[in-house]
């Protein structure tokens, strides 16, 4: 049985969802902000685990870059604490904002398609949900780069 990467199979946890909002009038579970935090943690969550199942309490050193001085060494690891726990929020939000943009920007094109070329706007249609696929797929794409950056950070501590 041949090892699988790990960015293959967190792309069959995203995929099956955005090529069903590339349907027109479907609805769209990524253009609500709860959706893309709850999955953005639960990936940064199972990335921390698999971070401390590797690395034991060595993860820790995540938390401070080297040659900190010891009067500095509090105030680095609560402020690298916070960029560490940022990173799920930021990527959630950035999945957020980037798909509602562009589901926004197609069915706003969709609708003066369909209002200015009467009676014959389907290619104008057709045209856009191509368009709305390749968003899906670009975001879909940056996502998982990060999601791997940060897997890749997480076990190989910088």
């Amino acid at each position: 049985m041949k090892k699988k990467h790990a960015g293959v199979e967190m792309v069959g946890l995203e995929s099956p969802n955005p090529w069903v909002c590339t349907i027109p009038y479907s609805f769209t579970v990524r253009s609500h902000f709860l959706i893309t935090l709850g999955l953005s943690f639960s990936i940064f969550i199972g990335i921390t685990i698999v971070s401390f199942q590797k690395n034991r309490l060595h993860f820790l050193s995540f938390l401070l870059p080297a040659g900190v001085p010891l009067p500095l060494v509090p105030f680095l690891v609560l402020l690298e604490l916070i960029s560490y726990c940022f990173r799920a929020l930021s990527s959630g939000k950035r999945l957020f904002a980037n798909m509602m943009a562009g589901h926004s920007l197609v069915k706003i094109l969709n609708g003066f398609a369909w209002t200015m070329l009467y009676p014959g706007p389907l290619f104008v249609v057709l045209v856009l949900t191509s368009l709305e696929l390749g968003v899906v797929i670009s975001q879909a794409y940056v996502f998982m780069i990060s999601i791997c950056i940060y897997l890749n950070d997480a076990i190989n501590l910088h």
